[in-house]
């Protein structure tokens, strides 16, 4: 028998290229961003400059690339692949606004209402008891976010992961959002699933539309006031819209803390698209 370590015909690796549909702002952003993490680290080599690095994180979370797929097109491994993700996730996240200061700022531009409204995230189905805490009747399992947005469908910020069960106005109460909007004094609209977070009912400022029910139907001026409050939500779910953009997002296969930091990430990153 004998035995040869040449490659059969037809085996070599293939490799093709794919567009990737974002700005060369973005990419210039994540290149900068790395540059200056690398100084303090004393990280002064390498394998791959900068630029390609940053090409392949986005083309990660854009195109939901495998890591593998990515590592053996650029002869890197897959692990190396996996760190350079999840460095450049956490420089990212770390820009994305507080919510007191992002609300701050939209007072100081002179805006008066934001958009709330929360998204659920769909996740792969765990095993056992963790798998309940992320089932939701409406979108089965995923994790759930709470997101503002301004009247031109910016994202302004993004809460942490929450179980995918978990109500909108449960979210709402434990970040606190009545309080920093009393605070920073700009108005809220919202959907019906934040009813009953502001029980002021001579100045409210979260604004939520009217509910029937089997023995009360909705005036006809109460159906004009949904149906304006809908048209002056419907930059929140555009924003929604932008976000996922991103095919990372398709189905999370992470923990909730990773999550998090990834849908900060992508916040900014989507802000960077939208606003250039």
């Amino acid at each position: 028998m004998t035995k040869t370590k040449e490659r059969a015909e037809g085996t070599c690796s293939l490799v093709y290229q794919c567009r990737l549909p974002l700005s060369t702002r973005t990419v210039n952003h994540l290149v900068g961003l790395l540059r200056r993490h690398l100084k303090p680290i004393r990280s002064r080599w390498r394998i791959l400059p900068p630029g390609r690095i940053a090409v392949i994180v986005l083309a990660v979370l854009c195109h939901d690339q495998r890591l593998a797929d990515m590592a053996g097109g650029n002869d890197v491994s897959e692990s190396t692949v996996r760190r350079w993700r999840d460095e450049l996730i956490t420089l990212l996240a770390a820009q994305a606004p507080r919510l007191d200061r992002a609300l701050k700022k939209i007072a100081k531009q002179g805006e008066e209402v934001v958009l709330i409204d929360g998204t659920l995230i769909p996740t792969q189905r765990r095993t056992g008891k963790a798998d309940r805490r992320n089932y939701s009747g409406k979108h089965h399992h995923g994790l759930h976010f709470l997101a503002l947005t301004d009247e031109k469908s910016r994202l302004i910020w993004i809460s942490a992961a929450r179980p995918g069960r978990t109500h909108d106005n449960t979210v709402a109460r434990h970040d606190d959002i009545l309080a920093h909007l009393r605070a920073a004094d700009p108005g809220a609209l919202a959907d019906l699933g934040f009813r009953g977070l502001d029980n002021d009912v001579l100045n409210p400022l979260i604004v939520t539309g009217y509910t029937a029910a089997r023995t009360h139907k909705l005036a006809p001026g109460q159906k004009e006031a949904n149906r304006v409050l809908a048209v002056g939500r419907a930059p929140v779910e555009h924003g929604f819209a932008h976000l996922k953009n991103w095919r990372t997002l398709t189905k999370l296969r992470t923990d909730p803390a990773h999550a998090t930091r990834l849908l900060r990430a992508l916040l900014v990153l989507t802000n960077l698209e939208v606003n250039r």
